[in-house]
């Protein structure tokens, strides 16, 4: 179960609206934005708390997946797009842009429902993966920070690597601080005093 969703629709035909209010409603959401064409699809989703865009292909000012596009450079939600198209292009294009799943007009509840539960699914994927991938960056970027320090106090104190991290490991404790902070401090420092040195 999806539980209730926020949801933005957005199509050039005022009747898909009205079946998107009334469908999604059914099935226990709640629309809380209709946009008639792409440039108010990105200009209604970044104002509006929401979990999920359904979204017509073709639309006036700017397509759907090009508003989907610069949506999720701002900030990632899960997308439907919908279309009376089958063409290989649109389905590629949807593909390479975040779309988690393609409806073809004409569609009924039955397929809404299974579509939004999939999409929601795959986005909580996405986001772990993406969690992860911050993560990772971010330990990489935390041991580059170390070793830096590490090198520091081995150059200034005349020090070995280990004796060099069992100090940084001692003062983080002493200070009751993250060992990354203790080294980012270290290198600030260092940093600081080489430019004292160079202007000096």
């Amino acid at each position: 179960m999806t539980g209730t969703l926020r949801i933005v629709v957005a199509g050039d035909e005022p009747d898909m609206l009205g079946f998107y209010q009334t469908m999604l409603s059914g099935l226990g959401h709640d629309v809380v934005a209709m946009a008639r064409n792409g440039q108010q699809l990105v200009d209604l989703t970044l104002r509006h708390s929401r979990d999920l865009i359904i979204t017509d292909i073709r639309m006036p000012e700017r397509d759907g997946l090009n508003a989907v596009r610069e949506i999720t450079l701002q900030k990632p939600v899960a997308a439907i797009v919908v279309s009376a198209h089958t063409d290989n292009e649109y389905i590629e294009q949807a593909a390479h842009n975040c779309i988690l799943a393609y409806l073809v007009k004409p569609i009924r509840a039955a397929d809404l429902g299974p579509a939004i539960i999939l999409a929601r699914q795959r986005f909580r994927e996405f986001q772990a993966l993406q969690q992860q991938a911050d993560n990772l960056r971010q330990t990489l970027e935390d041991r580059e920070i170390i070793e830096r320090a590490k090198g520091i106090l081995m150059d200034r104190s005349r020090v070995s690597e280990k004796d060099a991290f069992l100090r940084l490991r001692k003062l983080s404790n002493d200070r009751n601080e993250k060992l990354v902070d203790i080294a980012r401090t270290i290198v600030t420092a260092e940093a600081a005093f080489v430019r004292e040195s160079v202007v000096s």
